[in-house]
């Protein structure tokens, strides 16, 4: 697994720093939560320069997570349908203002809107077509969540109505990306998942991402799904799903380190390398093509678009049966995060942006450090400080403090934390094991306190005449 050490540019008196504060805060955030596992990864250009797994793939049998633990990731499988279709626009073989109907002739669904548009290809990827959310079966109630096969969606279709004239509003459509992998089926002579092997999987390397979720591996590479946070306080094992004919929709399964090359590979594209696809119709996919009228949704062609510590992001969420996922992507500054979870109830969306909002300022920190080297090695570093660092436990108070260094300083965390960075706490070293908390004004204010044996052990930290005892 490549690490911050691998990174030419990257000085390495932060390198430790990053792994250290994101182990720290998502170790907190699954504990906390009682999420069962998490996998998550931060990728910068062409490297994956952390990934870590937290809790259990299965809580049961005690598998921990990892970097190649296996997920579904429900709806992020909408980026590959995605994709291929618009393989197939570049090949001249339909285009997006085309309407569905032109391309699968037994699209019966009921028109309720005559007089309106005709829902259109681009309107499958931008989910403003005017369908139903879903093809109407029950697929996502429990306990069975029966996924109908192929041949059930077209042959129930025709009992659907439009749910909207198209165009008129944003309607998120399981079924909208599902007659997007049909799209690929009636253009090619594979079957939808041979296509995206052969076509988009295969040429990326992407060896652990599947149009389905691999049974045979369920509860060892395949992480056991659990339930949201029930009345009595806890998670429920959820059963193994296939989503079947809604594949192209919702289900695919895949890594962090899967999704990191994903992520990679489209910066690749950004800087002018084809491969699998154009790279102006990599950005074509990633411009906003539906913007609701208060600004609520953002959507490119396939790609959800929202806005964050005034960047542009793309990627997608997804939400299954017992899993939760995010894909955040920030192409100007070519990085990516990725977070990956077994259970429902649980925000994967914050959590990659928390992670962006962690890492970015280090990257640009790390470039201005290679490009003064004299002042890096100027730096004061403080190895002696290390014997602090670790977590102290609040008690029945509840939470814990976290001690560790953060770009050559020790710094206090509380956890869990919603907002990681604003909540740190730096210290100013005093005299001996006490430092001084720095406020946000750099004022110094109130002594903390270390209480170290004569072996040099930490034991203790004092804080306003108050002891937490050190755990780890």
């Amino acid at each position: 697994m490549p690490s911050f050490f691998s990174l030419p540019f990257y000085p390495l008196s932060l390198s430790p720093n990053i792994p250290t504060f994101a182990k720290l805060w998502l170790d907190a955030q699954q504990a906390y939560e009682e999420i069962p596992g998490i996998s998550a990864g931060i990728v910068y250009d062409q490297e994956l320069i952390w990934s870590r797994g937290f809790g259990y793939a299965d809580r049961e049998n005690e598998v921990p997570a990892t970097p190649r633990t296996i997920y579904s990731i429900c709806s992020i499988s909408k980026l590959f349908t995605s994709i291929g279709v618009m393989q197939l626009r570049d090949q001249g073989k339909l285009d997006l203002d085309d309407p569905i109907s032109e391309h699968i002739p037994w699209l019966k669904i009921k028109q309720l809107y005559p007089d309106g548009p005709p829902a259109t290809i681009q309107g499958l990827l931008t989910h403003s077509a005017g369908l139903p959310r879903e093809t109407g079966q029950p697929y996502w109630s429990a306990p069975d969540f029966d996924f109908p096969a192929r041949d059930k969606i077209r042959e129930e279709i025709g009992d659907q109505e439009m749910l909207y004239p198209s165009y008129s509003t944003f309607q998120y459509s399981n079924l909208g990306l599902t007659l997007a992998g049909e799209l690929i089926i009636q253009h090619t002579e594979d079957a939808y998942d041979d296509y995206v092997r052969k076509n988009i999987l295969q040429p990326l390397n992407l060896s652990n991402t599947r149009p389905e979720l691999p049974e045979m591996m369920w509860g060892d590479e395949l992480a056991t799904g659990y339930s949201a946070i029930r009345r009595t306080g806890t998670r429920e094992k959820v059963p193994l799903f296939q989503a079947r004919g809604l594949a192209p929709a919702a289900g695919f399964s895949s890594t962090v380190e899967d999704l990191a090359k994903f992520a990679s590979w489209q910066f690749r594209l950004l800087d002018g390398e084809e491969e699998v696809l154009k790279p102006n119709t990599l950005r074509e996919m990633y411009r906003v093509h539906w913007l609701e009228p208060d600004w609520s949704v953002a959507w490119g062609l396939g790609f959800a678009v929202w806005k964050g510590e005034d960047k542009r992001f793309v990627g997608h969420g997804g939400s299954c049966p017992g899993y939760r996922t995010h894909l955040a992507i920030q192409p100007e500054k070519k990085i990516s995060t990725i977070f990956l979870s077994n259970a429902m109830g649980v925000d994967p969306n914050f959590h990659t942006q928390k992670m962006f909002e962690i890492i970015a300022p280090a990257i640009e920190q790390a470039k201005k450090a290679m490009e003064s080297e004299e002042e890096k090695d100027q730096k004061e570093k403080h190895p002696e400080w290390e014997k602090y660092c670790g977590i102290y436990d609040a008690g029945p108070w509840g939470g814990e403090t976290a001690v560790f260094m953060w770009k050559d300083e020790l710094v206090l965390l509380g956890l869990p934390s919603k907002d990681p960075l604003k909540g740190m706490v730096k210290l100013k070293h005093k005299e001996g094991h006490i430092f001084q908390r720095v406020d946000e004004e750099e004022e110094l204010r109130e002594t903390i306190r270390f209480e170290v044996d004569e072996s040099g052990k930490v034991s203790r930290m004092w804080w306003h005449s108050n002891f937490r005892e050190k755990i780890r």
